[in-house]
């Protein structure tokens, strides 16, 4: 397999990565243990996971670490919700980052969807 860093998904993740650590600049000092760390850990985790996976050295385990990511997309949103509900942010900026989140959930099933079909094939 070609290096991690080419794959789309990868690069996306790092991406919103910035654009969540851009958002949770502006939550209070009082989050930072909280909401800030624990969207930011949760985030990270995609593109980490995605890199170990890829090094590991078999389709059956980067499968494995693409799902690891994909349950932190699911932590995201959720983490998301909650700061929008206690109006760290607002709608539109819950909209504009699920939108993003959506589009990485979608990439790495169809990654996941691919290399499962080949370890079946």
């Amino acid at each position: 397999m070609s290096s991690h860093k080419n794959l789309r998904v990868y690069q996306e993740s790092m991406d919103y990565v910035t654009k969540i650590y851009e958002i949770t600049k502006t939550y209070p000092n009082s989050e930072l243990f909280g909401l800030t760390s624990q969207t930011r850990r949760a985030c990270v985790s995609i593109p980490l996971n995605i890199s170990e996976g890829a090094s590991r050295g078999s389709t059956k385990d980067f499968c494995r670490f693409l799902r690891y990511s994909l349950s932190s997309t699911s932590e995201i949103d959720t983490a998301l919700t909650i700061a929008k509900n206690i109006e760290l942010i607002d709608e539109k900026q819950l909209n504009e980052l699920i939108i993003d989140l959506v589009s990485l959930r979608k990439k790495l099933m169809a990654l996941i969807n691919s290399l499962e079909k080949k370890l079946s094939g």
